[in-house]
């Protein structure tokens, strides 16, 4: 049996979290949220290998930025997708190997194309075999 297909969404914005949210929950994805790098760290921690793709936003109130969570989670989840969003377009060259960037302010479509691109090639990866 095929368990639903989770994301982090580490967004400080609570309006543009709850429009992602949803929009995830729409496409039948269970969704984990953080509005800190610092407690999204902290669910990577305890709940990484649950997490099938991460959404953040690179800029983060607090010490902990998108790109650190983006290198952790991809520490635990090698090869998962990781989705980056920015108002900076300079930061959306930064070459992050199978990253994906979301330029704010993003219109609901540009995020629901996104999201079911990314479910799309979670669901063409061969799934691996519990051991």
């Amino acid at each position: 049996m095929r368990h639903a297909k989770s994301v982090l969404i580490v967004e400080d914005s609570y309006l543009l979290l709850e429009i992602i949210a949803s929009l995830c929950e729409a496409q039948g994805i269970r969704v984990l949220e953080a509005s800190t790098g610092e407690a999204a760290l902290t669910l990577l921690r305890t709940r990484g290998m649950e997490i099938d793709w991460l959404l953040t936003d690179i800029h983060l109130p607090g010490l902990i930025d998108g790109w650190t969570v983006g290198e952790a989670f991809r520490a635990i989840r090698p090869g998962r997708p990781v989705v980056y969003s920015s108002t900076e377009t300079a930061l959306l060259r930064r070459s992050v190997p199978g990253g994906l960037f979301l330029r704010k302010p993003y219109q609901v479509r540009e995020v629901d194309a996104v999201v079911k691109a990314v479910v799309q090639g979670l669901d063409a990866a061969p799934l691996q075999a519990a051991g």
